[in-house]
């Protein structure tokens, strides 16, 4: 029964996609379209920027892949890197698609992560230390001990302090 919900709970959802789609081209075509695009925080109330370690992962193959999980604020992630814990060695990871993450040739032991996160026009680096412990495993989900709450500024700083409205 749960199956059959689901099922049909994303048939809904794929419908109403279609639908949205079909009024928004008509709507545009006879120009009744204004649009106003705002950027809603994700809050995850005291939870940490955690990695899940995607199960496509081989530790032996020397391939790490990752999802970002409870990324807060209105903030994106442009870049991560990887190093080995107290290594100043830094290896890019490359965006595979949505929030997830990938390298290859992991760096050996205990890693640790940096991110360059952006909130609007404004982007800083935010440090993770001994994130994945040497013997990491696949399905689990390690915190990084980040807390992220940036929301994004109309304007860049220091010229525009103001939260989005």
């Amino acid at each position: 029964m749960q199956l059959v919900l689901v099922a049909m709970a994303l048939w809904l959802q794929d419908s109403i996609m279609v639908i949205l789609q079909l009024l928004f081209q008509a709507f545009t075509k006879r120009g009744l379209v204004v649009m106003h695009v705002f950027r809603v925080p994700c809050d995850y109330k005291n939870k940490n920027l955690s990695t899940g370690v995607e199960e496509s992962s081989q530790k032996p193959h020397n391939y790490l892949a990752i999802e970002l999980l409870y990324q807060g604020g209105q903030t994106e992630i442009v870049a991560i890197d990887v190093a080995q814990v107290s290594s100043a060695n830094w290896k890019f990871k490359s965006r595979k698609y949505g929030a997830i993450w990938d390298i290859t040739n992991v760096p050996n032991g205990p890693l640790q992560f940096r991110f360059s996160v952006t909130s609007g026009f404004d982007g800083k680096w935010l440090c993770a230390q001994s994130v994945l412990p040497e013997d990491w495993k696949n399905g689990v989900v390690y915190d990084t001990g980040l807390l992220i709450t940036d929301i994004a500024k109309e304007g860049c700083s220091p010229c525009h302090d103001e939260a989005w409205k």
